[in-house]
């Protein structure tokens, strides 16, 4: 009985641990705002590990912009200037130190350093407006900016300046301008809205700007969806740059075959296809052009594209490439509700490594230099005190290795700053080795990744493709079976093929041989029956 007893005592003491284990692991997972995910083969969500973690946020306080309303601070403007951010709607990073923010709502630039403290502002530029309707400071010096959406920071290859481009949204205008001083900017060049015939918007609304290594300056322009609006330096209109493609769907093809045989007053009654305008841009250290747009579309929702406005990851190649979530509408376990994929930004960082924006969901998908998925994080699904959500996310950038988001919201207007995780930082070395095509080295990085997560698809593909390179051919087979990759998976049974025949070639060659020999042996004693046969039956 007493042994009964002990016996009891020891199991239920088992239970209450496990229970307090189990407890404390669904706690530490909740803690995390958002779910990560990853997908499968058949392009269904499953549960991933977490690749990227909110390091922290980064409010106007934590900016110190209290400094600007500050009449003994250098960085004094008004006694009235706002000590947060308003709406703003873009960001960059420039040489991993400075970030410059367009503080949209309140007609700003800021610029923070290093630890995200406010370093320097620009109100506007030193300088006299070509366009009238331009606001001037009172001293009439100060070229003022109104709504400005987008900027660029860069270093100048021809007066080695820093130099800013600012997408001045409501003044119909992109400014470039050298940076003077902590509070001044010097104007050196107006783009605006251009007079030739092939520019046929009546309008000319900047949101977003890029500028490549000869100084050709590119605008995304609202309701302008031929491509980006291209300027040489000097100012003058040079044409567009990589327009959309219009998605070829059942309607569009149906139209296209009716205009052929319709009147011109039916063909005057149709709706016209055209392409969409893309949201924003990135360029890469190799002067590829990233683009992405904002309306679902299964064509050109993200563009590489080279100098000459060419997209290389074109789909009529046979390519499959696919951005965001992988479908129109996901359904989200957490608050089951569906939501659709809006890309609003990417960025590239030094390693070729892309993040993507979705606003909808407020989440970054991330992916190598070979559009493979490395992982997805973020959310809009928490309450607006969470970290890690965001309800309305404007920009995101990277800075070194962290990824940092804008928030832009009417409620809430911050940065937040994510770091890699351990498994992340597995993902980042496999991938890195990987793409180089340096199987082996590789493997103990995909071998890390397997441990804590199984189901990670590239993880076996990765092994897979170390096991081929070290002659292991069987255990290759396994991994791409459990990957589903077909292609992968006959490379390696046609080498294990190949190694078996090498193998058993001489247990082969002496079958066939003794086979051979047999057959040849039957056939003597069957033609010497058939001998012995007719001799007797003659006779």
């Amino acid at each position: 009985m007493n042994g009964f007893k002990k016996y009891a005592k020891r199991l239920l003491g088992l239970s209450l641990a496990a229970c307090t284990a189990l407890t404390m692991s669904v706690t530490a997972f909740a803690e995390e705002p958002y779910e990560s995910y990853s997908y499968d083969f058949w392009d269904e969500a499953i549960p991933s590990q977490v690749g990227y973690t909110v390091d922290t946020t980064i409010s106007g306080r934590e900016m110190e912009l209290s400094r600007l309303s500050d009449p003994e601070d250098p960085l004094f403007y008004s006694e009235d200037a706002s000590a947060s951010l308003s709406e703003a709607r873009d960001f960059d990073v420039f040489e991993d130190s400075e970030i410059w923010i367009a503080d949209t709502g309140n007609s700003r630039i800021l610029v923070l350093d290093s630890t995200y403290r406010i370093k320097a502002r620009y109100y506007g530029v030193t300088g006299t407006s070509k366009l009238e309707d331009v606001e001037q400071s009172e001293d009439g010096k100060t070229s003022m900016f109104k709504e400005p959406y987008g900027l660029k920071v860069t270093t100048s290859p021809v007066t080695g300046k820093k130099t800013v481009y600012i997408a001045d949204y409501s003044n119909s205008r992109v400014v470039r301008a050298y940076v003077a001083s902590d509070t001044e900017l010097v104007l050196e060049q107006e783009y605006t809205k251009p007079e030739e015939k092939l520019y046929t918007s009546k309008t000319f609304n900047p949101s977003k700007v890029q500028v490549d290594f000869a100084e050709n300056v590119y605008v995304v322009v609202k309701s302008v969806n031929n491509g980006a609006v291209q300027f040489k330096s000097d100012g003058s209109f040079t044409g567009f740059y990589g327009a959309n493609r219009v998605q070829v769907t059942a309607k569009v093809i149906a139209q296209k075959l009716w205009r052929k045989i319709a009147s011109n007053e039916q063909i005057a009654g149709m709706s016209r296809t055209v392409p969409v305008e893309y949201a924003n841009f990135d360029m890469d250290d190799e002067g590829f052009i990233y683009t992405v747009t904002e309306v679902k579309t299964d064509t050109d929702a993200v563009k590489k594209m080279n100098p000459a406005g060419y997209n290389v990851w074109d789909n009529a190649a046979g390519d499959d490439y696919t951005f965001g979530d992988n479908t129109a509408a996901q359904y989200d376990m957490t608050t089951k509700k569906s939501h659709s994929t809006k890309l609003t930004d990417i960025a590239v960082d030094k390693n070729g490594i892309i993040n993507i924006l979705d606003f909808e969901t407020g989440r970054v998908f991330q992916y190598d230099r070979l559009a493979n998925l490395i992982c997805i994080f973020g959310t809009n699904n928490a309450t607006a005190d969470q970290r890690g959500s965001f309800s309305s996310p404007n920009a995101v950038e990277t800075k070194g290795e962290k990824i940092l988001v804008l928030e832009g919201s009417k409620t809430r207007n911050d940065i937040t700053i994510f770091r890699m995780t351990v498994f992340g930082e597995n993902l980042h070395k496999a991938f890195e080795y990987y793409d180089e095509g340096l199987y082996l080295e590789a493997a103990p990085y995909w071998e890390e990744i397997t441990k804590r997560d199984g189901g990670y698809t590239y993880a076996h593909v990765g092994l897979g493709k170390a096991d081929l390179k070290n002659g292991n051919y069987k255990e290759a087979m396994e991994r791409f079976k459990i990957a589903h990759t077909r292609k992968n998976y006959d490379k390696a049974f046609e080498y294990y093929r190949d190694q078996w025949l090498q193998d058993h070639f001489t247990i082969i060659a002496v079958i066939v041989i003794a086979l051979f020999v047999v057959w040849l042996v039957f056939k003597i004693i069957k033609v010497s029956r058939a001998r012995t046969y007719k001799l007797k039956h003659k006779n």
